[in-house]
């Protein structure tokens, strides 16, 4: 099977070189000229065009971060649909809204091809090593198709239900880890203002129920130290902002998202954007709390 890559960012990459790895030699594209070279050095074979990517593959993976770039690269010029794409199925594991990849599955099936949904949970160092969890909204048939690829990406693969399904739970997953992550912060400045050690506080939440991976992994971040970036800030308020229009399609209540989106707004207009998740923690302590 001939595989394409479209979007090279942290996890893109990871995921180009896993392939790679398995001597699954993907054409891949992105439309930063620095993240191609970065993956040609890596011995990935890169693309002119996302045009040229369908055009020599069965199989397209997409790992774009917006919503309004997933949709271009169906619907502009350049994009994929300048080509016959009958017989090929697009696997988009970005984070979107779950009616995007709805709308894009019926652009397609005009066109006799299919999409398939698998956004992931994990990071870089879990692209890395194969060990994502794929979060599937797709027919039986185009599952089935996809596995040889996907199990070179992930440990597991969840089917959600039809196109959109993986999407939607992908942003259930992130609200409520925003969430956490925000009450988490708020806890450490409240107390950090009370004149509580910090380290202490995390040894206090770490040898707690409130312990998991997320607050293991970020503890570091949560203090202040020097830790690996693995989900910046910016890009986590770009999925509340699409848990909330999700949400407000249906009516479900979002007061928890939407005070996580008000502090993840904070932080970027502050310029913080690039940061970690974890860091919203010393964002609140360092930006927002008043000097006493």
């Amino acid at each position: 099977m001939r595989v394409g890559l479209v979007g090279l960012g942290r996890m893109g990459a990871a995921m180009g070189a896993r392939l790679a790895s398995f001597g699954v030699q993907a054409s891949c594209w992105d439309l930063s000229e620095k993240a191609s070279t970065h993956a040609a050095a890596r011995g990935l074979s890169v693309a002119q065009s996302p045009l040229a990517v369908a055009q020599a593959s069965d199989l397209i993976i997409t790992t774009i971060t917006e919503d309004e770039g997933v949709r271009g690269l169906f619907t502009r010029p350049g994009g994929f649909g300048e080509v016959d794409l009958r017989g090929k199925l697009f696997i988009e594991m970005s984070t979107l809204r779950p009616q995007t990849v709805r709308d894009i599955a019926l652009i397609l099936e005009t066109k006799g091809a299919s999409i398939m949904d698998c956004p992931v949970l994990g990071t870089v160092p879990a692209a890395q090593e194969g060990q994502l969890v794929g979060l599937v909204g797709a027919s039986d048939e185009d599952l089935a198709r996809a596995r040889p690829v996907l199990e070179k990406l992930t440990r597991a693969c969840v089917p959600m239900g039809p196109v959109g399904s993986g999407h939607a739970m992908k942003l259930a997953f992130n609200l409520a880890m925003a969430s956490f992550i925000n009450g988490v912060a708020e806890g450490l400045a409240m107390g950090a203002a009370q004149g509580l050690d910090l380290n202490r506080m995390m040894g206090v939440f770490l040898n707690s129920p409130l312990s998991n991976v997320v607050l293991e992994n970020k503890a570091d971040n949560f203090l202040g130290k020097d830790a690996p970036l693995t989900l910046d800030i910016r890009t986590l308020r770009k999925d509340m902002q699409s848990a909330l229009t999700a949400g407000a399609s249906v009516g479900a209540p979002m007061g928890a998202t939407a005070a996580a989106l008000a502090l993840l707004s904070s932080a970027v207009a502050a310029g913080w954007g690039d940061k970690d998740i974890g860091d919203l923690a010393p964002f609140i302590r360092e930006a927002l709390c008043q000097k006493i």
